[in-house]
């Protein structure tokens, strides 16, 4: 089924299963202030498994049940792994674990440079069969250089890059935004500037050469604005935001780990801009940027946490209670920031027995300690949310049932 053509469905839903594999989905009379939604799978083009490598932190097994427990039926699998998927060998050990763990669909990226360094292309026409799209997210590509020579080679592919722009010269040893809260706190803060900049290289570069490209987790609201402008002029580029940054800002920080992310929260200026773009079609999905680390990872404050949240099993519901609720934007526009858009850039298939079941009146109280995944930190703990995932489904079989 083509993923333009699904309709979302507002109905209280009956389902029958054999042996796990869906059967038949009918109507069914609700009690009284219930009403069901039955959603095509969402697709997340941006998550950290861990594995192989951190395995500590996440595992591709329970990092897929925390997706489908989201109502996701299809990921994308970040590269910043030991090993790094920068050969063929080392991609097919990732895709290895991916057949034998992951339960729902799951797409490997491949590093844009050899072990994420910067210094050297990776074999990036080995990997080219084997990965949906090229990445070093967790770095940027520092060289000019270098990210022209990856973009033409990736146009010659027929692939997309997928930049986390973050001009390391201008971090200054920060660690959260440089705004407000920061100046207040003592803390040392990351400029806008530090994410834009290398946005707007990119841009340079994307008119030069031409290839697909795309923007990881767009924070500042000058990053917006470049992308506005370049999709106004046509160029080949696209972007995503996450939920955390359309909610919070700095304002909200607290001194713990859970808040503590890469790019961090900005200030309402930025949010408010990343809504305008949610609303006028600058950013084109919603992307989690599931990042779990072990619980002492994320207990050392501000300063001395890694950097990384996890999103997988609160997105729907933030985003539905935030900006479907409050009339921001409505369930159709949500599920195609989360499910149709996604799958149309990285030429993810959408099978129409892909699909989450959603109680939208159920609320539900953000508790980490009850989250599939491994990870725990997350700056909505405690947050009472309206949406309960009922059931999901990855290709008629049940991956997630409440």
């Amino acid at each position: 089924m083509s993923a333009t053509k699904l309709k979302t469905q507002f109905h209280p839903v009956s389902v029958e299963l054999s042996d796990g594999v869906l059967t038949r989905l009918s109507s069914l009379c609700p009690s009284e202030g219930t009403e069901y939604a039955v959603l095509p799978g969402f697709c997340d083009v941006h998550v950290h498994l861990r594995q192989p490598g951190f395995s500590y932190k996440e595992t591709v097994y329970t990092g897929t049940r925390a997706a489908a427990a989201g109502g996701f039926t299809a990921i994308c699998s970040m590269p910043n792994l030991n090993p790094v998927p920068d050969s063929e060998e080392n991609i097919k050990l990732q895709q290895q674990i991916i057949d034998l763990d992951s339960v729902i669909n799951t797409y490997p990226y491949a590093s844009i440079t050899v072990a994420q360094k910067g210094e050297k292309l990776s074999d990036m026409e080995a990997l080219a069969p084997h990965c949906i799209a090229f990445s070093d997210d967790g770095k940027g590509i520092q060289s000019t250089e270098m990210m022209l020579s990856a973009m033409k080679k990736a146009k010659a592919l027929g692939k997309m890059i997928v930049a986390h722009c973050e001009d390391e010269s201008l971090l200054e040893g920060g660690y959260i935004h440089k705004g407000s809260y920061c100046q207040r706190h003592g803390h040392r803060g990351i400029s806008s500037e530090s994410e834009y900049a290398q946005i707007k290289r990119d841009i340079e570069l994307l008119r030069e050469t031409g290839v697909k490209y795309h923007v990881c987790h767009v924070s500042a609201a000058e990053s917006i604005r470049a992308i506005r402008e370049a999709k106004k002029e046509g160029l080949d580029i696209t972007c995503e935001t996450a939920p955390h940054y359309l909610i919070l800002t700095d304002e909200d920080l607290k001194e713990d780990g859970r808040f503590k992310m890469n790019p961090p929260l900005r200030s309402a200026e930025d949010r408010d801009e990343l809504i305008k773009g949610i609303c006028d079609g600058t950013v084109d999905m919603i992307a989690t940027d599931h990042a779990p680390h072990s619980a002492e990872e994320k207990s050392r404050g501000l300063e001395k946490s890694v950097f990384g949240i996890v999103g997988l099993e609160t997105c729907f519901p933030l985003m539905y209670t935030h900006f479907v609720k409050t009339g921001i934007i409505t369930t159709e526009k949500l599920v195609e920031l989360m499910a149709i858009n996604p799958r149309k850039r990285f030429g993810i298939p959408l099978s129409k027995e892909d699909l989450c079941v959603w109680d939208l009146n159920a609320q539900i109280k953000v508790d980490p300690q009850k989250f599939q995944s491994m990870g725990r930190a997350t700056p909505f703990e405690g947050e009472r949310l309206y949406g309960k995932a009922i059931l999901t489904l990855c290709g008629g079989r049940t991956v997630h049932k409440a």
